[in-house]
């Protein structure tokens, strides 16, 4: 067993060694230079106050501020990655608080937008379209124009009830319209889903399954701005045509809902094909009133240009 006194000296000795560590480190609080500028903003603090705070001020100073320390959100050294950290004095009460950083402002931002763009089986490139990306050709100046307007709309009491039917042979970027589009809405905090529709009928049918068609079709009633893309490239059943596409285009067109559509067929070639099931039925007055409710919620807008695909 060690002797008492063996016991007592070392831990004096360890005991100076850890006060002239906490000294040395209380003086590299006090002379930094944000510390000295607090307290000399502040003369009511005295010596009790500081030693109070102590901690306090020590881990203000060792916090990255406004990103100085920091390149990358992810490697952000603060104890709250993406806060930073800044003080506030209330007459003897000194208070340490947190608020966001520009890069986690920002970050936020941009996973604020990209929740206001749903899609189903769209490109990564559909989603972070542009109008800067756009050919601004002849040929497609009416479909720019046309979408400018209704942007410009938004929000306002002349805002278009309408979307837009855009239609135009393969490769000429009417998707890349709907992506552009639905990007300036999600500015405006205005959210849109994109469905690719040769998918939208394989979603619907194997909702069949998991019982969650009429889940799923009332989200898509609902949406602010609904578009649907490559509409009659899909092998569509006579049911799945009046009883799910039929039935949100009569929902959104009683809303008064946009609707946004692409196509490789104008509405009359649209008619024709829908009027044909896979069964092989022709039923043009149904066929009919399925483009009735298009027109009712969007305008036929062509859209010409280069073939991108070749």
């Amino acid at each position: 067993m060690e002797p008492i006194q063996a016991s007592l000296k070392k831990w004096m000795k360890n005991n100076k060694t850890f006060l002239e560590n906490f000294n040395h480190l209380r003086s590299e609080i006090l002379n930094d230079p944000q510390v000295k500028q607090l307290l000399l903003s502040n003369p009511q603090l005295d010596e009790t106050d500081i030693e109070k705070n102590l901690m306090k001020f020590y881990e203000f100073i060792s916090q990255s501020k406004n990103c100085a320390d920091c390149p990358l959100l992810e490697e952000c050294k603060n104890i709250l990655p993406g806060y930073t950290p800044y003080m506030q004095v209330n007459g003897k009460a000194v208070r340490l608080s947190y608020e966001k950083c520009y890069k986690k402002i920002q970050q936020d931002e941009q996973q604020k937008h990209k929740s206001l763009i749903q899609s189903l089986y769209m490109p990564k490139e559909i989603l972070n379209a542009s109008f800067a990306d756009l050919d601004h050709t002849d040929k497609r100046r009416q479909a720019i124009t046309e979408s400018l307007r209704y942007l410009q709309t938004v929000g306002t009491d002349r805002q278009e009830e309408k979307g837009m039917y855009f239609y135009g042979p393969f490769g000429v970027g009417k998707t890349h319209f709907l992506g552009a589009i639905a990007n300036e809405l999600a500015k405006k905090r205005i959210a849109t889903m994109i469905i690719y529709m040769p998918e939208f009928v394989r979603e619907i049918k194997a909702s069949l399954k998991d019982d969650s068609l009429n889940q799923k079709v009332e989200r898509f009633k609902t949406i602010p701005v609904l578009m649907l893309d490559d509409i009659g490239a899909e092998s569509q059943s006579a049911w799945f045509r009046d009883e799910i596409l039929g039935s949100i285009l009569q929902y959104r067109m009683m809303e008064k809902l946009p609707v946004f559509f692409t196509s490789n067929y104008s509405l009359e070639q649209l008619e024709d094909h829908l009027a044909t099931t896979t069964r092989g039925d022709v039923e043009k007055v149904k066929a009919g009133r399925i483009i009735e409710r298009i027109k009712q919620v969007s305008k036929e807008i062509p859209l010409f240009g280069v073939n991108r695909r070749e």
